[in-house]
């Protein structure tokens, strides 16, 4: 089994920070792609920002500048660390990582339940 388990979320003021953090557990053989997505009300599920295995990041243009991802792959984490935040950016976020659990097995994409950011005076 694999757990992947969101934490970080809250209510922020316009222009305050928030900083997301994500762990994935259980039984991990390998990480690759790490990233964050959101969604809003009535909005499809869109990517915010990934870090490949790499380290390669990349970023949604709406984000760019303001929010800047990170991984420590000695922990199964990633993190998103968000400034600047603006009311557009209030969704639930999701965490998503690709895990390969054994040999020869395929890689999934696994999903955490999501954290509410709230940006609002």
């Amino acid at each position: 089994q694999v757990q992947v388990v969101e934490s970080g979320g809250g209510l922020v003021q316009p222009g305050g920070s928030l900083k997301l953090s994500c762990t994935a557990s259980g039984n991990i053989r390998r990480i690759y792609n790490m990233g964050w997505y959101r969604q809003a009300p009535g909005n499809q599920r869109d990517l915010v920002a990934q870090i490949l295995s790499g380290g390669l990041e990349d970023y949604a243009d709406s984000v760019k500048g303001r929010f800047t991802i990170s991984r420590d792959n000695t922990k199964n984490t990633v993190d998103l660390q968000m400034n600047s935040l603006k009311p557009e950016d209030t969704a639930v976020y999701y965490c998503n990582v690709e895990i390969q659990t054994r040999p020869l097995m395929p890689i999934t994409n696994y999903w955490g339940r999501g954290t509410q950011v709230t940006v609002s005076s």
